[in-house]
């Protein structure tokens, strides 16, 4: 018995050494190996490149925004320090006037006016379909 189990043994051995453990195959295995290596690495950067490029995008258009409001800013500034916006807020917050104008104090408006404003708007009508309006459109 222990013979037989002796002799499996190194048929086995024997036949890995020269079938399974050949050069030819040992060689085979590395490349598979080293592809797969290859495959994953080259995944996994162009994972973290098109991260990056999303994150520079993004970056990108709050400096644009935000390069629009400083340019926004800049000339609201120039604005404020021209002598039509001190005129004009001079008069509506001083009441100033220019020599030779008048002003002129309207009284407050009535209820009649009021009511005017408050009144709801014309009602739309109800909705028809296209081939209705067609209809109408062509044969009145």
């Amino acid at each position: 018995m222990r013979d037989k189990i002796v002799a499996a043994f190194r048929r086995l051995r024997y036949y890995s050494k020269k079938d399974i453990f050949t050069l030819r195959n040992i060689a085979l295995v590395i490349v598979i190996v080293l592809c797969a290596y290859f495959i994953i690495g080259t995944v996994n950067a162009t994972a973290r490149n098109w991260a990056l490029e999303q994150k520079l995008k993004e970056r990108q258009l709050i400096y644009a925004k935000m390069k629009i409001e400083v340019d926004t800013l800049k000339l609201e500034q120039e604005y404020y320090k021209t002598e039509e916006y001190q005129e004009l807020t001079a008069r509506a917050k001083a009441g100033k006037m220019l020599p030779g104008e008048k002003m002129v104090i309207l009284p407050p408006n009535s209820e009649a006016a009021l009511k005017k404003y408050n009144e709801p708007a014309e009602e739309i009508p109800s909705y028809r379909s296209n081939f209705s309006e067609w209809l109408d459109f062509l044969f009145g």
